[in-house]
């Protein structure tokens, strides 16, 4: 298989990128995969998506302050902004004239702010894996997943939100029945996930998101991109698990206001669709990517 990887300069430093699969050698048109977090790495993604080279290159990249890209510690660069000038420079420097581009979970965040704002030309489809476009869509839905946890953890995480005390051990070990059930629910985790928490950097998380999957206090907490969902003109493809965050209903909502979009829910599976279900989740992503182009390749 043919790799190639380096750094590419961005706003605030270098990422790290990763391409598999070669330019003319392959069938169908790059894929440009943007990972979740933020802050989070390309690892988990790359170990089921790269299989997709076999047919078209599979570009992954870090985004900056995290994986194997530069980590200024300037806090004045994590924002939604400087990640969608981020994605243009990645864009620029790889020459990516047409391709596909594929968000997860933050990642459809970053994705739908690039389509929107800048409108780019040679988009050819958009895929959304469990999509973030609602920072109040997904405190509504975490907040009834969290009735759902035994009487003793909700009375935990309570407290300690309202002490602003969730670095405590007792927050941390509560949180874990949540994400149990609507982050991943393998047991045990893939040996994957362990390996990318250490490349993570919790402090882009913390001060865009929060201290939790179900409890935003950073600059995301009132992001909401839905009214301009309507102009994303390309393809795309809504996924998410039936026990997803990103709960099947709010993922639906979203499709419905994308012309020309399709959706597809995984029945085991929570957040992590691709590891849970990774023989479904690749053969759908496949599908659409083929008959986005117009061919019937397997």
């Amino acid at each position: 298989m043919n790799v190639k990887e380096g750094h590419i300069k961005v706003p605030g430093g270098r990422v790290w990128y990763v391409c598999m699969g070669a330019w003319g050698e392959s069938e169908g048109k790059p894929l440009l995969v943007l990972h979740g977090g933020p802050g989070n790495t390309h690892g988990p993604l790359k170990s089921v998506l790269g299989a997709l080279s076999e047919s078209r290159p599979v570009i992954f990249y870090d985004q900056l302050g995290s994986g194997y890209s530069d980590r200024p510690e300037d806090p004045s660069f994590w924002h939604t902004e400087r990640f969608v000038e981020e994605l243009v420079c990645v864009r620029d420097a790889l020459k990516l004239d047409e391709f596909h581009l594929f968000g997860h979970s933050w990642g459809t965040m970053l994705a739908a702010s690039y389509l929107t704002e800048r409108r780019p030309a040679g988009v050819l489809s958009a895929i959304f894996s469990s999509p973030c476009l609602s920072a109040r869509r997904w405190k509504e839905d975490a907040d009834r997943y969290l009735e759902q946890l035994p009487e003793d953890v909700r009375t935990t995480i309570a407290f300690h939100e309202e002490q602003g005390t969730t670095g405590s051990e007792a927050y941390q070990e509560a949180m874990k029945d949540y994400y149990r059930r609507h982050v991943c629910r393998l047991d045990p985790w893939p040996e994957v996930m362990a390996e990318a928490r250490p490349l993570a950097n919790k402090d882009i998380y913390l001060q865009m998101w929060g201290p939790s999957e179900f409890f935003s206090t950073g600059s995301l907490k009132t992001y909401d991109i839905t009214d301009r969902l309507p102009e994303v003109s390309v393809p795309s493809l809504f996924l998410c698990g039936r026990y997803d965050e990103a709960s099947p209903d709010s993922t639906r909502y979203y499709q419905s206001l994308v012309p020309n979009s399709e959706g597809h829910v995984f029945d085991n599976s929570s957040h992590v669709a691709y590891l849970e279900e990774t023989r479904e989740y690749l053969q759908v992503v496949k599908e659409f990517l083929n008959k986005v182009e117009g061919t019937a390749r397997e």
